[in-house]
């Protein structure tokens, strides 16, 4: 039996502007394509708990416009110049990008000091982008196990902003006020807290000039703090059942709270995740799929996060097997690993 082990060098350039912008360089000349990127440290745990869901919702009202920018250009000026992009946010950062061919380069990085210098933020773009969050927890959120990572959050988490949903209360959106979402950007959305990242098709010396060119100017925001309360250790098993109309086929949801994706255990928990549960050939795929024909599917995911993750086990049963004895199996899987 022999095997290979991949690994790739990455050569990169990085530097901090002197308004604490952090950026990451890359060259890579093999395509005529470029990538531009900004990620803000800001996620669903940052700001008031009465206020839930503001990063996500900055997600969309960041698109809005800006300054030299009209409502709604943001999004047709991209693909006007043969580009794509997209946006996410997590509990711990939200992430903007765009790929161009490499010759646009520059628009990029104007479409996003754009962005960071001077968005408009109104009550026009706050009433938009509330019904257009609305649709997306109807579409996304409200859909057959949707409320997965809600029930998950509930229960390994009492104290820490992890408890409460990414996507936010409704009511909490509908209650803010215009001033209150002025704040919140002064607040987490300075070049100090963010890092920019272009990558692809470019010549790294004229690139550093862009990005001193765009971003320079910038004034440096708020230096962000965070005491976030600790979660008490879990002692012993806590079993939880959630309904959804939505679903017709029960889900076992086994789930552990972990150290944050920084630490050695996580890296450890991300091996044991892919040999559990990575491919047909995985040792639960195999043991509840394939031989002993009580399972569906099955998977392991490590959720990385900064402050905790989330290591959890999913299963749906084949049929009318139990899914205790479901559990049983798994957890004869995991003691194997352990001893």
């Amino acid at each position: 039996m022999s095997g290979h082990l991949l690994a790739q060098q990455v050569d990169f350039t990085e530097f901090d502007l002197e308004n604490g912008l952090h950026v990451i360089l890359h060259q890579d000349n093999s395509a005529p394509v470029v990538t531009t990127s900004i990620m803000y440290d800001v996620g669903g745990k940052d700001g008031d708990r009465e206020r839930t869901g503001f990063a996500h919702f900055f997600e969309h009202l960041l698109f809005e416009g800006s300054e030299n920018i009209g409502r709604g250009e943001f999004m047709k000026i991209i693909p006007a110049n043969g580009g794509s992009f997209n946006a996410n946010t997590s509990q711990d950062r939200t992430y903007y990008y765009e790929s161009f061919p490499s010759n646009k380069l520059e628009l990029g990085l104007w479409l996003e000091s754009e962005r960071m210098l001077h968005p408009v933020i109104d009550q026009v773009g706050v009433d938009t982008q509330n019904e257009v969050v609305k649709e997306e927890k109807r579409q996304r959120y409200d859909a057959p196990y949707g409320k997965l990572l809600k029930v998950l959050n509930e229960n390994l988490f009492k104290v820490h902003p992890y408890k409460d949903e990414n996507i936010g209360k409704m009511e909490h959106l509908d209650a803010a006020t215009l001033e209150e979402f002025m704040a919140y950007h002064k607040t987490y959305y300075g070049p100090n807290n963010a890092v920019l990242i272009v990558a692809g098709d470019i010549d790294t010396e004229e690139t550093i000039e862009l990005v001193k060119k765009y971003f320079d100017e910038v004034p440096r925001g708020n230096e962000v703090v965070r005491n976030f309360p600790k979660e008490d250790p879990i002692t012993e098993n806590v079993r939880a059942i959630a309904y959804d109309r939505n679903i017709q086929i029960p889900m076992l949801l086994s789930s552990f709270r972990t150290p944050g994706f920084a630490s050695r255990d996580s890296y450890v928990l991300d091996m044991i995740s892919t040999y559990l549960s990575s491919g047909k050939s995985s040792v639960l795929y195999k043991k509840l799929v394939d031989n002993q024909k009580q399972a569906l599917q099955t998977q392991v995911i490590n959720l990385g996060q900064v402050d905790y993750n989330i290591f959890a086990i999913l299963a749906l049963p084949l049929g009318e097997v139990p899914l205790d004895t479901l559990l049983t199996e798994i957890v004869e899987e995991i003691e194997k690993v352990q001893n």
